[in-house]
């Protein structure tokens, strides 16, 4: 039996999550905590407070020993559950093992250029990834992984082989440790070294930085990170993603600002004038 993760949702098709039409695995648990985060519910394993038992409208939880059971043929998705959490989790989780994951996405094959795995922070099941990729490959379809670089793919060969591409967030500064820990509540030790590597590797389809204006510099950021991308062979994408506070947590949602147009033109002219053909805003 080949080891299990924790599934918080598949999607069959994604358009905005690599190269063509696309299935997402979105895995639970992560090592960040990004002020910012976009999907806070994938953060903690659920902890079974019980809390969202009875809040949930369609009765599709109920307690089940030590933990919570989820009846997703009940679940209408209102997301009661996610916005009472008090945990940043979701007993929308599923224990997959790959090849459950790879059937649940068997039908979508003719219509889909490959997998993405996404999260959460996905790199926590390595030996879970290993096994999806091989059974990407003998479909054939392309296995990419969006990561935060916390990972150190050099000492994983084997999961290097399998893995097709990176999406690689950098998130501030990778170099001001404190800058880091602030923003995500993890240092980001050894990202830069990560992202030279898989770069050199042939691995790193894009990095990713989400804007907002005043919660970093984003200009030395993406000016740093253009430096390092610019002569890459094949090239490497850099997609600049707004902040907007849509599914955030509401400090962030108080707290944060989105950035104008005439940021975000700044930042990619920035790309530009370092050869970084390929930006996405």
């Amino acid at each position: 039996m080949s080891a299990t993760a924790p599934v918080n949702r598949i999607l069959r098709s994604s358009i905005v999550d690599g190269p063509g039409n696309r299935a997402v695995v979105f895995l639970q648990g992560c090592n960040f905590n990004c002020v910012y985060c976009h999907n806070p519910e994938t953060i903690a394993l659920c902890r079974a407070c019980g809390e969202c038992v009875a809040a949930c409208p369609a009765g599709a939880l109920s307690r089940d020993g030590g933990g919570i059971q989820w009846r997703q043929e009940r679940c209408v998705r209102c997301d009661a559950c996610l916005k009472l959490c008090p945990h940043t989790s979701s007993p929308r989780v599923r224990r997959l093992s790959p090849e459950e994951v790879m059937a649940e996405i068997e039908p979508s094959i003719p219509f889909i250029r490959g997998i993405t795995v996404s999260g959460g922070e996905c790199t926590l099941y390595p030996e879970f990834l290993r096994r999806l990729g091989e059974l990407a490959r003998e479909r054939p379809l392309s296995f990419f992984l969006d990561s935060n670089g916390s990972y150190a793919f050099s000492e994983d060969p084997a999961l290097l082989a399998q893995t097709d591409k990176v999406m690689l967030d950098v998130k501030a500064d990778p170099d001001d440790p404190q800058e880091y820990r602030r923003v995500t509540g993890n240092d980001g030790a050894r990202l830069s070294a990560r992202l030279d590597f898989l770069a050199g590797a042939g691995k790193l389809w894009e990095i990713r930085t989400v804007v907002s204006p005043g919660l970093f510099d984003a200009a030395a950021v993406v000016d740093k990170l253009c430096r390092r991308i610019a002569g890459a062979d094949p090239p490497v994408q850099y997609k600049l993603i707004r902040y907007r506070p849509i599914g955030v947590r509401p400090e962030a949602a108080a707290a944060l600002l989105q950035p104008g147009e005439d940021m975000m033109n700044a930042l990619e002219r920035i790309c530009a004038g370092h050869g970084v053909k390929a930006v996405v805003v």
